[in-house]
């Protein structure tokens, strides 16, 4: 079951990525702001039914770690495009202001539960004051990344390499109508596997005897962000580098949500105050890969080591580092 799904999220995936990048040429939106909307909270649909299922049965650490393990995983995947566009570095060629305004307020997204973890508990009907902010913050990023689009107050220095959204050339002319509908339809299609292949993932972790924070950093978190993956991967390989890099950093923003959520269906008080030092070693991490995410984006080097920039070799490096460190501790 779990390959099987695994597949059918690779090929409708792809299509994914391939309507994302037709409605950011059709709408006028742009890639970078599609990117974040559509295809990072259309991939992030299992990711939210994994916290907020775990989180009402009462797992703290595993709902929160699958949200930020969930970032700290699609950061890394970015990274992985990187490899896989032999051209350039990726975050040369993929130069958007909005791009850096939406890593700037995922940051943060994520700082803001490490502070109500560190504060007492204060809750209304078992839901922190806290989580409405989360929620607001989101919200204000999204208009934020739409002004930024609509008027930009400074623009990046184009090179040879740069790939500009306004290259690509629209040739599908079905209605838009049309084309939002196929997406939302492929969205249910990866939601669902998504949630198999997280279910199945998840048994196989919790057989093995595993912590709740590793199998949710490690486990759940890596395989419902499949999509991500996948349709990261699928854009870059289309040119369309600004909707690869907005897609995970918007999903990444959305899956931020996915601690609000966690807090709401969680009936035993504020689950901030009770998840572990674990799930907030998580929550630092995905901070740091951010903030190197965001040097890569504001630095664009061209060449790194393997033909990749330096960003991206901090990023496999982070990541790797901080799983064999949380498994190592068992």
């Amino acid at each position: 079951m779990f390959g099987a799904t695994a597949l059918v999220i690779a090929l409708v995936g792809t299509r994914m990525a391939g309507l994302a990048d037709t409605l950011a040429d059709r709408t006028g939106f742009g890639e970078a702001l599609v990117g974040s909307v559509l295809l990072g909270a259309g991939t992030s649909i299992a990711g939210i039914v994994t916290s907020t299922s775990t989180a009402a049965s009462g797992a703290p650490d595993l709902a929160i770690s699958n949200a930020v393990g969930g970032i700290a995983a699609q950061t890394m995947f970015l990274a992985i495009a990187d490899v896989a566009y032999r051209r350039v570095n990726l975050e040369h060629a993929a130069a958007s202001p909005v791009n850096l305004g939406q890593a700037s307020v995922l940051i943060i997204l994520l700082i803001l539960p490490i502070m109500a973890w560190a504060s007492p508990p204060i809750a209304i009907w078992s839901v922190n004051l806290l989580t409405p902010v989360l929620v607001a913050t989101y919200l204000v990023g999204l208009h934020n990344a739409h002004r930024i689009k609509q008027e930009p107050m400074w623009l990046p220095r184009s090179t040879s390499d740069t790939r500009d959204e306004d290259e690509d050339e629209c040739d599908d002319d079905r209605p838009i109508w049309l084309l939002a509908v196929l997406f939302a339809a492929m969205v249910g299609v990866v939601g669902l596997c998504g949630w198999l292949v997280g279910a199945t993932g998840l048994e196989l972790s919790q057989r093995l005897g595993i912590s709740q924070g590793v199998v949710g950093a490690l486990g759940t978190a890596v395989v419902t962000s499949l999509p991500e993956l996948v349709t990261t991967i699928a854009a870059v390989r289309r040119g369309a580098l600004q909707l690869a890099v907005g897609g995970i950093i918007g999903g990444n923003m959305f899956d931020a949500l996915f601690v609000a959520a966690s807090d709401v269906a969680y009936r035993d008080g504020s689950i901030y105050n009770a998840i572990t030092e674990r799930t907030v070693f998580w929550m630092a991490l995905a901070i740091l890969m951010t903030a190197v995410l965001l040097l890569g984006l504001l630095r664009r080097e061209r060449q790194g080591p393997g033909g990749i920039g330096w960003e991206s070799v901090l990023l496999i490096g982070l990541w790797f580092g901080g799983a064999v460190l949380q498994v190592s501790l068992g």
